[in-house]
């Protein structure tokens, strides 16, 4: 099973020479799955871990939203078009909320442990975006409302885990940012109409269990 996740993960959104179509990707998740999407600012070709946004500290380089803004996000091909025939290797950032999946996202060694753990508890998951630094479980939409009364009930949340909801935004593969490749550790199925994902209870509940069950104390970055 591993290996036929891994051999989708390589051939989800490439051209025949192996090399990712950004703008292919991204009217997928605009048109099909009806995500919006936006392109986010490249990082700095002097230095590829800086941005090239006007911030000198951007913790998320080349990961992020700047020009167009975040509410520019849109479902709409010819738009979508337009930015990456301009701008093809743009990183495709997802706004989250609304009618777009959110995330859960934590440091990739305590996510892979975790993961390895729902596996074993027989969670289903939806996709996995990954980074070298962070993973995110994609979840459906959830209000911070919501969101306040799972946090406010656990006794134990760890402080590496954020949360992407509404007005948030979450890089995609196969983006390539300041921080690295993005890509999928758990792909959606090829041809799906939408991914599906879990509620964000059930995963804030199995990460926090599935952390404390082996025993990860996942650090704060």
């Amino acid at each position: 099973m591993r290996e036929i996740l891994g051999r989708r993960r390589r051939l989800l959104f490439q051209r025949s020479d192996g090399k990712p179509e950004l703008i292919d990707a991204a009217l997928t998740y605009a048109t099909q799955w009806r995500w919006p999407v936006l392109p986010g600012v490249a990082a700095d070709p002097q230095g590829h871990s800086r941005c090239s946004c006007p911030d000198p500290d951007c913790t998320v380089p080349g990961a992020h939203p700047f020009d167009p803004g975040l509410l520019a996000a849109t479902t709409d091909g010819r738009m979508v078009r337009w930015w990456w025939g301009n701008r093809p290797t743009a990183p495709i950032v997802l706004a989250t909320g609304g009618q777009a999946p959110c995330a859960v996202s934590l440091p990739a060694l305590p996510a892979a442990r975790a993961l390895a753990a729902l596996d074993q508890m027989g969670m289903r998951l939806g996709p996995v975006v990954a980074s070298p630094a962070r993973w995110a479980i994609l979840v459906k939409p959830y209000s911070m409302e919501q969101l306040g009364e799972l946090l406010y009930a656990k006794d134990f949340v760890p402080g590496s885990l954020r949360f992407h909801g509404e007005g948030g935004y979450l890089a995609l593969p196969p983006s390539e940012t300041g921080q690295g490749e993005i890509r999928w550790e758990r792909a959606p199925l090829p041809g799906s109409a939408s991914p599906w994902v879990p509620d964000v209870e059930a995963v804030v509940d199995a990460v926090v269990e599935a952390l404390t069950r082996t025993g990860v104390s996942a650090p704060e970055f």
